[in-house]
């Protein structure tokens, strides 16, 4: 009772309290998934303790004191909502996996092994770093059951299970970052040509499936939050533009369940997926934003289609989240159309880029873009600078994140200890460099998008 009295008088004082800085606040102090008076009280005894629990750093200054308080406080009185301002980043999934054969590769004298900044110093920790170049958010993705996948998938990136995922959230949370939670409903990689049903769920009808669906996703959630992990923001679906839980691997291809514009063929069945998904989102973190991620930019038509969709089907999310590869999609003008279309179309909803990249040393994809942004570091960063130039307009574009950024085989390529060792495919459009372990100047132009 001293406790709460207390609590609610540090309130009424300081209820009028302005609050600056806000865009990277932990007020879920206690980790519950809400914001209420006992983040408060938490504060308060961490500050009476003298503790130095990180917990009690709201607003992720270094120091924990009564702008903490007041913090959670101005965010209580909002009615438990966050600023809602941009946040830019990447998708580090495989971040664990390189640190490991670093540190195998450091065990055995491979000294080069670690990840390296623009001036050939040692980063330490990657996730408070790329925190102090201007990132606020990094998304990380799960399969149901990647020990199912093939050699060839895991070799290339298939093995984020739940207990890897907690381990990257926590550490993102930690950093005072947002963190993306990216389910992929599936064994193995799930894009726009492959949405295999996980094999421990090939034997359900549909009934079965999308309940199946509500209790993974409410199971996965509840165990994020209890390790310290609660997402930000949550896919249901990784690039769903045809729909998802298609049928399992070996599946006629006149039998999968897929979702095509100018056929209501099982657009009901995905919604009902969807919906299943995003309920669990709703009652176990209730204030992360749901995305459904499409990558249909080139293809204004059907990616119309699939939000009218959604709309008509009342499937309930926030953000519209979309990859944009500009050697996959086209220029910046066709990524242009697109926005257009749905900031216009949809305008209830933000958009994010959630997935985009450009390489800096041998060419990706099926188009040649080259003359503009040439396959070099300057090259990669214009393509930075010049994409974030062409979204900064758009007021609903609220993410971008880059995908694979953390890809640094410098001292692990060409031996035991390589990462991506299936036929020595590098993928050559991260912010280091495999040559050297550097950063690259794209990664620090980044932060701009949110200033």
């Amino acid at each position: 009772m001293k406790r709460t009295f207390l609590s609610i008088s540090v309130a009424l004082a300081l209820a009028l309290t302005s609050v600056s800085a806000m865009a990277a606040v932990r007020p879920d102090v206690n980790n519950d998934g809400e914001v209420t008076i006992s983040d408060v009280n938490m504060v308060i005894d961490i500050i009476l303790s003298d503790s130095a629990d990180l917990a009690g750093d709201v607003n992720n200054d270094g120091e924990i004191n009564i702008i903490d308080i007041n913090t959670v406080i101005d965010i209580i009185l909002r009615g438990g909502e966050e600023p809602d301002g941009p946040v830019v980043g990447g998708d580090i999934s495989m971040l664990t996996k390189y640190e490991a054969h670093q540190r195998m590769a450091l065990g055995y004298g491979v000294t080069s092994a670690y990840y390296r900044d623009i001036n050939n110093q040692r980063v330490n920790d990657v996730i408070t770093w790329v925190k102090q170049q201007g990132w606020n958010a990094a998304r990380v993705r799960l399969f149901v059951n990647p020990e199912n996948a093939s050699n060839a998938d895991k070799g290339q990136g298939v093995i984020q299970n739940l207990d890897t995922v907690k381990v990257l959230g926590r550490r993102i949370k930690d950093a005072g970052m947002k963190f993306m939670l990216d389910f992929h409903y599936s064994d193995s990689w799930a894009d726009p040509v492959k949405q295999f049903t996980p094999a421990e769920w090939a034997d359900l009808d549909d009934e079965a499936l999308t309940q199946k669906v509500y209790e993974y996703t409410r199971d996965c959630l509840r165990e994020l939050k209890a390790a310290g992990a609660t997402p930000d923001y949550i896919q249901t679906g990784n690039e769903i533009s045809y729909g998802m839980l298609w049928g399992p691997v070996g599946t006629p291809t006149a039998n999968l369940k897929k979702c095509y514009m100018g056929n209501e063929a099982n657009w009901d069945r995905f919604a009902n997926l969807l919906k299943a998904a995003g309920r669990a989102c709703r009652e176990e973190c209730p204030r992360a934003k749901i995305i459904l991620h499409t990558e249909r930019v080139a293809k204004v038509n059907i990616l119309l289609n699939f939000y009218n969709q959604m709309r008509n089907k009342q499937v309930d999310y926030d953000i519209i989240g979309l990859s944009y590869y500009p050697y996959f999609h086209g220029d910046l003008g066709t990524l242009a159309i697109a926005l257009n279309n749905v900031s216009n179309s949809y305008q209830d909803k933000d958009i994010m880029i959630v997935e985009t990249g450009y390489s800096y040393h041998y060419s990706i994809g099926d188009l040649d873009y080259s003359s503009t942004w040439p396959l070099t570091y300057e090259g990669q960063r214009k393509f930075t600078a010049d994409l974030i130039t062409k979204l900064k307009p758009y007021a609903k574009v609220k993410g971008l994140f880059w995908w694979f950024p953390e890809a640094n085989e410098y001292g692990l390529g060409g031996n035991y200890w390589s990462v991506l060792h299936v036929n020595d495919n590098w993928y050559n459009a991260g912010l280091w460099d495999h040559a050297n372990g550097k950063a690259l100047p794209a990664l620090y132009e980044l932060k701009h998008f949110v200033e």
